[in-house]
């Protein structure tokens, strides 16, 4: 079966709010005030709670290293868990999108560097769970993306093939995972670099989820 594998963050949902106010959380309890801004640094929200916390303890100063980012991230996470979609809302089309794949007769998926049990629990409030076919997430394996791992692993489980399936990302991390499993990846053009993400050389670039059938149909074809 044909599959399409999505990324979560910065692919179908936009979560760098309360991503970004958990890694803030933490500052905060740390007596630093808020480190980081909800819009110019969405993009370090994208790249997990480390890249935040080690951007938010650059700016504080040199006291303040691998150490402090290690004991924070726990900290971090149960504050995400707890305040997960407060902020978070699917992009514009995305649901549909997705139910048109299905109606079509694609698989679905989603790969994610998300913790999976944190995954889970946001597509579940987002309402959109019984969508996928499969969920693998950072720790699922093991081996969090680029490792092709998870990717397999992501198709395989929504009843797929790699050879006949593609990732839909937001970051160099998915066009990394695609080229180790050997798949197209087309890259959104909505999240914070814009048109800019164009310096990757995806196989596609998709600028709204309305034009998400014709371009999985040039990759990989129909059902």
């Amino acid at each position: 079966m044909k599959t399409v594998i999505f990324d979560l963050d910065g692919t179908l949902a936009d979560t760098s709010g309360d991503l970004i106010a958990a890694a803030n959380a933490c500052f905060k309890g740390l007596g630093l005030g808020a480190l980081l801004d909800p819009e110019a640094d969405k993009l370090t929200a994208f790249h997990g709670g480390r890249a935040m916390l080690r951007l938010g303890f650059s700016r504080a100063g040199s006291g303040f290293g691998e150490d402090a980012v290690t004991a924070e991230y726990p900290k971090l996470l149960n504050y995400y868990e707890a305040h997960i979609d407060r902020h978070t809302r699917l992009y514009p089309g995305a649901r549909y999108a997705v139910e048109r794949m299905n109606a079509a007769g694609y698989a679905t998926g989603i790969c994610t560097n998300k913790p999976e049990r944190l995954a889970e629990e946001l597509l579940t409030r987002l309402g959109v769970r019984e969508l996928f076919g499969s969920l693998v997430g950072a720790e699922t394996l093991g081996a969090p993306k680029p490792d092709p791992k998870p990717y397999r692993a992501s198709v395989e489980r929504a009843g797929g093939r790699v050879e006949t399936s593609l990732i839909i990302g937001d970051t160099e991390t998915d066009v990394k995972t695609a080229r180790a499993a050997g798949v197209p990846v087309i890259l959104v053009t909505f999240g914070p670099e814009g048109e800019a993400i164009a310096r990757l050389n995806p196989e596609a670039l998709l600028a709204h989820f309305d034009a998400l059938d014709a371009v999985v149909a040039d990759l990989i074809g129909h059902p």
